[in-house]
Formats: structure tokens, sequence, C-alpha cells
């Protein structure tokens, strides 16, 4: 008989309870015959269908949408996107919670350049779209949605207002990574709100061409946007 040195042996990974709802629900939705545009369930009553908190499925959803399975609409539900039958769930969900370290990196490195940029090289017309995306995105915060569309246009906004070709272009390298971070931090509760604020610290510190305080009120809120649920988790796992 042949021993398997310990050497090789690794940890099996445990499979977290939002990976498991994610799951079910994937499933779910290939077994019901959903079709993009479909609705799932309410929350609630989804919720009392799995035996499992509103939390945990809540995160379970954005999971899903981050994936592109879903889309969370306030005042419409969560309604399916796209389906494919042979999609590993869980093996995709750990890949992007892997990356997820490197995107926030990725993301402070360009945005804090790009924010001071902004700072010294804006126009009337930057300073207008900066504006427009901050009242956007307080508009949908006020009547009960995450303002995922004005953050994405406030930063695409800042990057436009850096006018610098290359970092714009990096930019768009990694906005579908971008928009899975932001779908993350979105859902964390009392996120939007603060999030709104920190947008408008880096707003004011562009209006009054303060390079050095965009730069710092951007990484402030790079920071704050990195504290995700996902990654609270594996840090606990590490530790626990």
């Amino acid at each position: 008989m042949v021993e398997v040195s310990a050497a090789r042996l690794g940890r099996v990974p445990r499979q977290r309870l939002y990976e498991q709802i994610a799951q079910q629900l994937f499933e779910h939705i290939g077994t019901a015959g959903l079709r993009p545009g479909d609705r799932l369930p309410p929350e609630r009553e989804l919720a009392a269908r799995l035996g499992v908190s509103r939390a945990s499925l809540a995160q379970a959803l954005v999971a899903l949408e981050v994936l592109g399975v879903v889309t969370v609409r306030h005042g419409d539900g969560v309604v399916v996107v796209e389906h494919s039958s042979d999609r590993q769930v869980v093996s995709a969900l750990r890949a992007h919670r892997d990356r997820l370290p490197e995107v926030l990196e990725a993301r402070a490195a360009l945005e804090v350049k790009l924010a001071a940029l902004a700072a010294e090289r804006r126009t009337r017309a930057d300073l207008r779209a900066i504006d427009d995306a901050l009242a956007g995105m307080a508009a949908d915060i006020d009547s009960g949605g995450r303002g995922v569309e004005g953050d994405e246009r406030f930063h695409a906004a800042v990057t436009a207002a850096g006018h610098s070709a290359l970092l714009a272009r990096l930019m768009q390298e990694i906005s579908d990574l971008i928009r899975e971070s932001r779908l993350e931090s979105l859902s964390q509760p009392g996120r939007p709100t603060a999030s709104l604020a920190g947008h408008q610290r880096v707003a004011d510190a562009i209006h009054d061409q303060d390079a050095v305080g965009a730069a710092a009120a951007m990484e402030a809120h790079i920071q704050l946007v990195s504290d995700v649920a996902v990654l609270r988790e594996e840090d606990d796992a590490r530790h626990g």
C-alpha cells in the first residue's frame, strides 16, 4: 500500500453558508425554467423556504449579482439576467473572492492619482458631470436604492476630469472587476450613505483645486469601500 505524503495534503475548503445558498438559488433558476427577465420569489419568502436569515440570503443574492446571474432592483425584486447550466457557481465565487484584494489595490493606485489630477485639470464641464453623478446617487439612495449607477457615474466623471488617456484606459480595462467590488461594497448595511459622503469630500476637494486633499479623500474612500463581507469572512477563517 502506498502512503501519501502529508506534505501533499491540503486543507479542504469550507463551504460558506452564502455559497450554499447561492448554489441552491442557481439550481432553482435552472430547474424552475426561469429565463432572463423572470423574477425570483420575494426575499422574505425565499429566506423562509431556505430556512436562512435575510442577511445570509442577501449576501448570496449579491454573490449571484456579481456573477451576472441576477440583478437586485429596488422595488422590482430579484430578476434573472443570465443562466448557464454548466456554470460552477461556488468555484466562480471563490475566484472572485481571491482576486478582490488585487482589484481594490488597483483601484487605490489608479483612482487616488486620478483624483489629484482631476483637482488640477478639471473643467467646468467636468465639475458639472461630477455634481450630476452625486445628485443622481443621492436621489437613488433617498428612494431606497443602493446608488450603484450614480457611484459608477461619479468615478467615471472623476476619471474623465483627470484628462489622462492612459490612466483612463487602465481603468476601462478593469471596469468589470471594479463593478464586482462596487456591488459588494454598496450592498453592505449603511454603505451607500457613507460612500456618498466620501464622494462629496472628493468632489469638494476637486472643486477647490486641492490635489492633496482630493487624493487623501479618495484614498479614504477606497479604504472604506474595501471593507466587504467576503473579505472579512476570509480573514476570520484564517485566524479562527
